[in-house]
């Protein structure tokens, strides 16, 4: 028989065994959802170091973040019977943490596989087979992956309340090697002839530009010339004044020199009116006669003028 210390070592030994079996981490955006006998429980744990019953129990981490599911290789054929594939489609979506019990227990802990990955294939396929080679390749690619996320949207906004879809990005498909050669030469053609048109504009553009210069060019010196008479029309206008303002100045010279001169005239012929009396006149005709009279002195005086200065004169 096993003695007391032996039993004890071995019991301790064996729960830390079981703890250690019943202890689990949660990673961060991951919850922690159990199965017990193949029973999914509602206990839901957050991330960090949880307990569980070893041996019967089961834990499974569903992530809670953002996360990208690559769905790869998808085969699609087009209305016209042409078979393509798509190399690459992504998918960005989200489980809310509070729902993630009821979508496992409906689709499982892999729910994506046939709320995501099945129903891209289903809408993908739907897609193609209503779409010719040409729209699916060309014509209504980029809108692909705007029709194909509000599709899968929709239907598991039914399905699963909790999923979100945030944006499905599509890859260009491959198509046949024949065809896609074709596509290639069309595209060359395309880029020529985009090319050619884009060095017509060019050059028109060019055109354009130096005709608006030559208008811009004539225009300037349109009104520059149109300054410059102006301003000639303005110093002729100027001199023109300045040559009245002369004019009216040297007439109004004249005119109060004609007055001067009048008033000079008028009050001489005033003075004068005033002077000529008969004692005036009576004075300057004998000064006149005294400045004019000639005094003769000898022998020989003439008796003619002496005696026509001696003869009195006659009285009225």
């Amino acid at each position: 028989m096993l003695d007391m210390t032996t039993v004890l070592t071995i019991t301790v030994v064996l729960l830390a065994i079981l703890i250690g079996m019943s202890m689990h981490r949660i990673e961060e955006g991951h919850v922690g959802i159990y199965y017990r006998g193949g029973a999914i429980l509602k206990e839901i744990t957050h991330p960090g170091y949880n307990l569980m019953l070893p041996l019967i129990t089961s834990v499974h981490q569903i992530q809670t973040t953002m996360q990208t599911d690559e769905i790869r290789n998808i085969p699609c054929g087009t209305s016209g019977g042409v078979m393509i594939y798509f190399d690459r489609i992504e998918v960005v979506n989200q489980l809310r943490a509070n729902a993630v019990y009821d979508t496992v227990k409906n689709y499982t802990v892999h729910y994506d596989q046939p709320l995501i990955f099945d129903k891209v294939h289903h809408e993908l396929n739907q897609f193609c087979s209503a779409h010719t080679l040409q729209e699916v390749y060309i014509d209504l690619f980029d809108q692909i992956d705007e029709n194909l996320q509000r599709a899968l949207q929709g239907d598991i906004s039914e399905m699963a309340p909790g999923v979100k879809i945030y944006g499905v990005r599509v890859t260009k498909p491959r198509i046949p090697e024949s065809i896609r050669q074709n596509y290639e030469n069309m595209e060359n053609e395309k880029t020529k002839l985009l090319i050619a048109a884009q060095r017509q504009k060019l050059v028109e553009k060019e055109a354009e530009t130096d005709r608006k210069r030559a208008v811009i060019e004539a225009e300037k010196k349109k009104e520059i010339a149109s300054i410059n008479n102006s301003e000639l029309v303005a110093e002729k206008k100027t001199l023109q004044e300045i040559h009245a303002i002369e004019d009216e100045m040297s007439k109004s010279r004249e005119e109060n020199k004609a007055d001067a001169e009048f008033y000079v005239a008028q009050k001489r012929a005033e003075g004068n009116k005033l002077k000529f009396t008969r004692e005036y006149l009576e004075l300057k005709k004998y000064e006149y006669l005294g400045a004019t009279t000639k005094v003769f002195f000898g022998p020989d005086i003439p008796k003619t003028i002496f005696g026509d200065m001696l003869q009195p004169t006659k009285e009225n």
